[in-house]
Formats: structure tokens, sequence, C-alpha cells
């Protein structure tokens, strides 16, 4: 498994601590096993958004294996220009 990087840290704590604090604001929860619940949300939440987060080489080797395994565009025959076919006509 691949190391988590900043950004992902940083999303995902910032997830745990404000959900944690906005749950346990709207619930005005007092025992100790809502706030344990509460809680374990939060992580799960957290970790959640950081696992989300692209990392920026999976992202680049994503990319670069869709663009090999791209089928090339087919070959179409291009009008000549409206001159080229005078040219033809008149010389």
């Amino acid at each position: 498994m691949p190391r988590p990087t900043a950004t992902q840290l940083a999303y995902g704590s910032a997830t745990v601590f404000l959900s944690t604090l906005a749950m346990l604001l709207l619930s005005q929860t007092q025992t100790g096993i809502g706030v344990a619940v509460i809680a374990l949300a939060g992580l799960g939440l957290g970790l959640l958004v950081a696992m989300t987060v692209p990392m920026p080489g999976a992202a680049r080797a994503a990319r670069r294996a869709a663009v090999r395994t791209a089928a090339p565009a087919p070959l179409r025959a291009v009008p000549a220009p409206v001159e080229a076919r005078t040219a033809e006509r008149t010389g």
C-alpha cells in the first residue's frame, strides 16, 4: 500500500476535525457512548476522504495507460482547397 501524501493527510485530518465537531454540536450528546459513536463516524469519514483524494503519480499513470490503449483516429481524405481545384481545371 502506498504511503499517503501530504494532501491526503491534510484533507483527512481536516475532515475528521470538522465533521466530528459539527456532529457533536448538532447532536448535543452528553453520553460517553454518543461521543464515541460520533468520534468513530468522524474517523471513518476522514479515512474515506483521505483515500478518495487522487494521488499525483496514480493520475499520471492512469492517463498514460489510457493514451497507450487508445485506438488511433481513422484516416480521412481531406478535400483540396478551392484554389487548387480551379487551377487544375484551367491548367
